[in-house]
Parts: C-alpha cells; structure tokens; sequence
C-alpha cells in the first residue's frame, strides 16, 4: 500500500510542477498556437526520466524512491493525454503543418531527451 501513496505523491508533485510550467510558459514565453508549455514540459521530463532512470540503474538506489520519482513524479508532470488533445485542436484549427511538426518532434526529442538524460547519468564526472 505504501507504493500507491508514493507514486501519488510524487503524481501531486508532478503536476504542480507542470501547472507551474504552464504559467511560466504563457506569462514569459508567448505561446501562440503552438503548445509549447507541454512541448517543454514534456522533453524536460523525458530527459529527467532517462536521468533518474540511469542513475538509480547505476547506484542501486531504493526502490520506493526510484518509483516517487520516476512512476509518480515523472508521470504527474509529463501529459501525453494533454499533448494528444493539443494536437487534435491544432488539426482541428487547419495548423496541419504546425500538428505534424508537434507529433514528430515530440516523438523525436522525446526520444533523444531520455538517452541524453541516462547517458548523462552515467558519466563518470
């Protein structure tokens, strides 16, 4: 029982990190039609993912705090749900150039953000 209260803790945390992700992006940033507070929040915690990921791998760290940190508070800030309904309204407001380019470099930084964050983790520095 003690996981599901961790994993909805670090889940909390998460999220209030992302609604304040959020407010940053729209008050400093200027969105426009592109989503980029859940673009950055997303390749942020991909990178952060691969990093906890390889470091926790790397250093045998415990187990309840590896799933806070990567199950719960990873999985409260990242949104594919959000990112998903971003997409569709890009579409939906004929941004089809601009829905596409969100897809795949979503999917393509993503990508790259969590093997940069576990190779970084396991350096030697």
């Amino acid at each position: 029982m003690s996981e599901i209260l961790l994993v909805g803790l670090g889940s909390a945390l998460g999220g209030m990190a992302r609604y304040g992700a959020g407010l940053f992006a729209a008050r400093f940033m200027g969105l426009g039609a592109f989503p980029l507070a859940t673009f950055a929040v997303n390749i942020l915690g991909c990178f952060l993912l691969g990093f906890l990921g390889g470091y926790f791998a790397k250093n045998g760290a415990d187990a309840k705090l590896a799933l806070l940190a990567t199950t719960g508070f990873c999985g409260g800030f990242t949104t594919f749900s959000t990112f998903s309904r971003e997409t569709l309204a890009l579409f939906a407001n004929d941004f089809y150039a601009l829905g596409i380019f969100y897809v795949i470099s979503s999917v393509i930084l993503g990508l790259i953000a969590v093997v940069a964050g576990f190779w970084l983790s396991n350096l030697n520095v």
